[in-house]
């Protein structure tokens, strides 16, 4: 099977290269220096030579707060090159999996989300990939959607490495606690995605790691498991004001995966520690 990754750059595409390689897939990555996905020329020919019998798609513009207000590019990026992939891939008939976020719910309440929950984002950034998911379910027949939160892996930056850092220099540290959550490992998620391909089990799910936290207890977690001696106080999201309002609520259910036979995710707190081992 031969599967193109979009993203190969970020954190989620590096695993999932590195994972399908492990299982005998022929994996191509590719970054934005290799392919425009906002050129929808490049993107139809790229595609096309390719012939991929795949395409994962794990490119985005995840910069919440500059979102607002470049809206121009964020919308490019994951509208329009969403839609130019999905398009070169239903003219090869391959599978998409388009990566997806919690940030296309409110936020509301404090029950985790279903996959079948109306969606309504509150952001710009959330508002893109939930366009980028209608166009999914609108033009293909054979896609998945996969809903994801909190990332973090190997490749990139992310909540881990910046308190880590921290850590280095501060004793103390104030993390917001009202946001709760799931983190999401990508080396964990990879493996799901990879096996997801595989099948023809269609549809939108969640999957992030198992079990919820807010950041506040998310950053505890990792300086008790890193032995980081950093007091952690617990604030609330109006006392650390961000240009994009974050949701309160990214709690989501994970019914459907195991409904469709596939394993879920290990707890958030297996996945720091095997995080942390990774780093070293």
């Amino acid at each position: 099977m031969k599967v193109l990754v979009t993203g190969y750059t970020g954190q989620l595409g590096y695993d999932v290269v590195q994972c399908g390689s492990k299982n005998g897939l022929k994996m191509v990555g590719t970054g934005s220096k290799d392919l425009d996905i906002t050129n929808e020329a490049a993107v139809t020919q790229y595609v096309k030579e390719m012939n991929p019998d795949a395409i994962i798609h794990c490119a985005a513009y995840t910069a919440v707060d500059k979102a607002e207000d470049d809206n121009g590019n964020c919308w490019n990026v994951n509208v329009e090159g969403t839609k130019h992939l999905v398009k070169a891939a239903r003219e090869i008939d391959a599978k998409f999996l388009y990566i997806s976020t919690d940030y296309v719910f409110n936020g509301k309440g404090e029950s985790p989300f279903q996959e079948t929950d109306k969606t309504n984002p509150i952001g710009y950034y959330g508002l893109t990939k939930y366009e980028g998911e209608k166009i999914v379910k609108q033009m293909l027949d054979h896609w998945f959607i996969v809903r994801i939160s909190w990332v973090f892996g190997i490749n990139g930056s992310n909540f881990i490495k910046t308190m880590l850092r921290l850590a280095e220099t501060r004793k103390e540290l104030n993390v917001v606690g009202d946001q709760v959550g799931s983190p999401t490992y990508t080396f964990d998620l990879a493996r799901l995605i990879i096996e997801m391909i595989q099948s023809d089990k269609y549809g939108v799910y969640h999957a992030s790691n198992e079990g919820f936290c807010s950041w506040a207890e998310f950053a505890q977690e990792i300086f008790r498991q890193a032995n980081a001696d950093v007091k952690v106080n617990s604030i609330s999201t109006e006392e650390y004001p961000t240009r994009a309002v974050r949701p309160k609520n990214s709690r989501m259910s994970k019914q459907k995966l195991i409904e469709n036979g596939f394993h879920p995710l290990p707890k958030w707190q297996d996945a720091v520690k095997h995080y942390l081992s990774e780093l070293k």
